[in-house]
């Protein structure tokens, strides 16, 4: 939410909870800062203070990850690595002094113990799924909360599901563990404690994973929730099967929740059977998704297209499919061979694997690191046709649209208007009706309103979010045709060359390196036009682009002297 965060004043979405929870399993005595890179900078004074860094990060952060490495080392501070990225890939990382891996409640304490005597080793693993009621409160008190908009908490660790392309199973197994209810509801005493009010988002990785310790706490959740006027709206991720469990559908809309994500895949039924995603065979997916929208919860959802079985109609089906099921937040992926996954197993063997995950960056950098089905630039261009279609101003605010009408207007979890609302709204309308799809923004407020006048603050977030999410997208496809077009000029310089060589004509050089001088002068033009978030992820397609001109009239070059004595 990079590009809609400015409208309410916010640095990040989410504070990260991983390392504030590290961070209270630290020794009391020690002194602890954090320092959240999507808020703020890394500084050397913050690294040049402490005795030891501890970093945490997924796959897809692996590149920031290295930098902080890096500045630590040249600083000579030892580095202590955590989290998901360093557990699946530690034998990758290069300058970290100590990996303590899997779950911290086992390893971590191991770790410190070590470093006490002086004797810390530089692996420490477990397989040991630890009881959660060993986790301690996380440290919020570590974070600026204005920075974020929203804060988290978590339940439950692990799924009972066994997806194929699903890493958290490998990493936190299929038998979901819990907090207690009352452990739960103590964390969300501090964080009401500590001042804060509005969205909470609960991280679990299939929050009805245990249905029986789910109902216990929302038995409990709902009257702390009223009794405080309901201070946090929630949401989180679930598994399709929500659908089936009414009494649970009920209970969670009285507890506040008014969000969830599923993970729905693809329309494709042989697809999701083979990836074994049976929980979304059991039933029509599309009516579990409008029954749990007419409880009053938003369904926003994980799409993937590559899949073995995807034929030439996937990218179609998949756009006509979210938009029957007004979905306005749409997460659509190319697959990704995670470390560890079945999937990546199973490719291995049959020796499709081609490179690296990056951990599913599918918003800046399109690459697959596996040999797919499908002719690969066939998938990557008809997943760029998913993007620029489901997030056109006009379909994604005409599912927008219909999802205010289908949704119930929810009574504990309904948003209310405060000054940072009202300031979004006043940004909103001046950034978003003086942009390209002014006149679409417009319909669907003027329309938002009066089909659901009770859910005005619904309407303006869904605008904010597409402000977002369209320009995402349509800095993604620029990056895409400037890269693109780097193939296209370096074709040309080929045929140029070829020309060249014909006529036998070694004076002709001088031209030759003037024509390649235009070249990297329109790149450099076409590069500086790129969005600045976007330019580093067409750093090696310069490079590359650069290299091979280079490459090119060397040995042109070479020969033509050659060409000269025979002429």
């Amino acid at each position: 939410m990079r590009y809609a965060l400015p409208f309410i004043g916010k640095k990040a979405v989410f504070p990260p909870l991983g390392l504030l929870t590290v961070a209270a399993m630290l020794p009391k005595e020690a002194e602890v800062t954090l320092v959240d890179l999507n808020v703020e900078p890394l500084r050397e004074t913050a690294v040049a203070w402490a005795d030891l860094v501890f970093v945490s990060a997924m796959i897809v952060q692996k590149e920031s990850m290295a930098r902080v490495v890096q500045l630590c080392n040249a600083l000579g501070k030892p580095v202590v690595a955590g989290g998901p990225y360093p557990t699946s890939c530690h034998d990758q990382i290069q300058g970290v002094a100590h990996f303590v891996l899997n779950e911290a409640e086992i390893t971590l304490p191991l770790f410190l113990q070590d470093y006490a005597k002086g004797e810390a080793k530089p692996l420490y693993t477990s397989t040991e799924r630890p009881d959660l009621t060993r986790t301690p409160p996380p440290r919020f008190d570590l974070v600026r909360r204005k920075d974020y908009a929203e804060m988290a908490l978590q339940f439950s660790r692990g799924c009972p599901f066994d997806c194929e392309f699903c890493d958290i199973i490998e990493l936190f197994g299929r038998r979901p563990r819990t907090k207690t209810p009352a452990q739960f509801l103590h964390e969300m005493d501090l964080l009401y404690e500590e001042g804060w009010r509005g969205p909470l988002f609960l991280v679990d990785d299939n929050f009805i994973g245990n249905r029986r310790e789910v109902r216990a706490l929302l038995a409990e959740l709902i009257p702390w929730q009223l009794q405080r006027h309901h201070p946090f709206t929630l949401f989180t991720e679930a598994s399709l099967d929500l659908a089936s469990d009414e009494p649970l559908l009920d209970q969670m809309v009285q507890a506040g929740f008014n969000m969830v994500f599923l993970g729905i895949e693809t329309p494709d039924l042989c697809a999701l059977k083979a990836a074994g995603k049976q929980q979304n065979l059991k039933a029509d997916m599309l009516a579990s998704i409008q029954k749990i929208q007419r409880k009053g919860m938003e369904v926003s959802g994980g799409f993937i297209v590559g899949f073995d079985s995807d034929a030439g109609d996937i990218f179609e089906r998949q756009v006509r499919f979210i938009q029957e099921a007004a979905i306005p937040t749409a997460m659509v992926g190319l697959l990704t061979a995670l470390p560890e996954t079945r999937l990546h197993r199973r490719l291995q063997a049959e020796g499709r694997l081609t490179g690296e995950s990056g951990g599913g960056n599918n918003t800046h950098d399109l690459r697959l690191n596996f040999l797919p089905k499908m002719d690969t630039r066939k998938l990557i261009d008809g997943y760029k046709r998913i993007l620029a279609e489901i997030y056109h101003p006009d379909r994604y605010f005409e599912r927008c649209l219909k999802l205010l009408k289908t949704m119930k207007p929810p009574r504990t979890s309904r948003r209310k208007l405060h000054v940072m609302e009202l300031r979004a709204f006043v940004r909103s309308l001046v950034v978003q009706t003086f942009s390209r799809y002014g006149w679409s923004y417009w319909c669907f407020l003027v329309k938002g309103f009066f089909a659901r006048p009770l859910m005005v603050p619904e309407t303006v977030t869904l605008a904010v979010k597409g402000h977002h999410f369209f320009k995402i997208t349509r800095s993604l496809l620029e990056l895409e045709r400037f890269k693109a077009g780097l193939q296209e000029l370096s074709g040309a310089f080929e045929a140029r060359l070829h020309t060249v060589a014909a006529l036998d004509v070694p004076q002709r050089l001088a031209e030759l390196k003037a024509l390649r001088d235009q070249a990297l002068g329109q790149v450099q033009a076409r590069y500086q036009r790129l969005p600045r978030d976007f330019r580093a992820y067409a750093d090696e397609a310069v490079g590359a682009f650069r290299a091979t001109l280079e490459d090119r009239l060397t040995r042109f070059a070479s020969e033509v002297p050659a060409q000269g004595r025979f002429a």
